[in-house]
């Protein structure tokens, strides 16, 4: 892959983006607004999560490239289910693997990097990475897992933030506003284990599945950047304030402080996806 597959890769989602904002009414432009600003924002993650871990060349180019494409399904999923929420559409991941085959988009790189995309797309959004993938295929659906949840921590954090009439109307997934949290939810957390969206009721249970995601962060950068944008307290202030919830939080928090001390202790060297 080169520079210049990159550049047409992003003059492509460019007037991609155009297509759908053009005409649409406010509301619409703000779920596909959204949806362009993540994506620009994961991209960014994906390529000082890939430096960090000194990843070069080409390398750098495609950590660019999946963090570009990874979500270009969500535009046509909402247009057509005005809806972010998979079960109650189509699983996004797989639209965006048909949009960059029907728009050709790869067709001119080599096979390997035609594959290593396109499997990083396809399952940037499974509950669990597959067992059977080589180290190559691992490391970059880590990657953009990582940057993935590093940028989707921040729009619902914005969202919660936004008087309701300002907030892009998709993004809450349709979750009642109920002041508890579900007793399954929590204890969950306070097992250790990342919960499983098909569990969630309420939007307290939903904030606290994202906060779950710390369990499956995948790399030193990725931990470190959390920790310094400050996730763990703001999703704090939008949770109830009851003991239980509170041992949550404290739960996630020893956790990170174990693993980010885990990091610290880690000699880097050696290829980066063995690591």
């Amino acid at each position: 892959m080169t520079l210049s597959d990159l550049i047409r890769l992003h003059d492509w989602f460019t007037a991609f983006c155009a297509s759908y904002t053009r005409s649409a009414g406010d509301d619409d432009r703000r779920n596909y607004l959204l949806k362009e600003e993540h994506t620009s924002k994961v991209r960014e993650a994906a390529v000082t999560i890939a430096v960090d871990l000194d990843c070069v060349g080409a390398d750098l180019l495609l950590a660019e490239t999946i963090g570009l494409l990874h979500d270009v399904g969500r535009f046509p999923q909402y247009r057509e289910f005005r809806t972010f929420k998979d079960a109650d559409s189509v699983n996004h991941a797989a639209r965006s693997v048909r949009v960059m085959v029907e728009e050709k988009l790869l067709a001119d790189l080599p096979e390997a990097e035609r594959r290593l995309i396109i499997k990083s797309v396809a399952l940037h959004n499974v509950y669990r990475i597959p067992e059977h993938l080589d180290g190559r295929e691992s490391f970059f659906l880590r990657l953009i897992r990582d940057a993935d949840k590093l940028d989707i921590w921040r729009v619902f954090l914005e969202y919660y933030d936004l008087p309701e009439d300002e907030r892009a109307s998709a993004v809450g997934l349709g979750f009642s506003d109920h002041p508890d949290c579900s007793p399954e939810i929590l204890d969950a957390i306070t097992a250790g284990e990342m919960i499983n969206l098909v569990n969630v009721k309420t939007l307290n249970d939903f904030k606290l599945l994202q906060l779950s995601w710390i369990f499956d962060l995948n790399f030193a950068p990725t931990r470190r950047m959390f920790r310094e944008r400050g996730y763990l307290e703001a999703f704090a202030t939008v949770l109830p304030t009851d003991v239980a919830v509170r041992n949550a939080l404290s739960v996630l928090e020893s956790y990170l402080d174990r693993t980010i001390g885990a990091d610290q202790n880690v000699v880097s060297g050696g290829p980066v996806w063995i690591r």
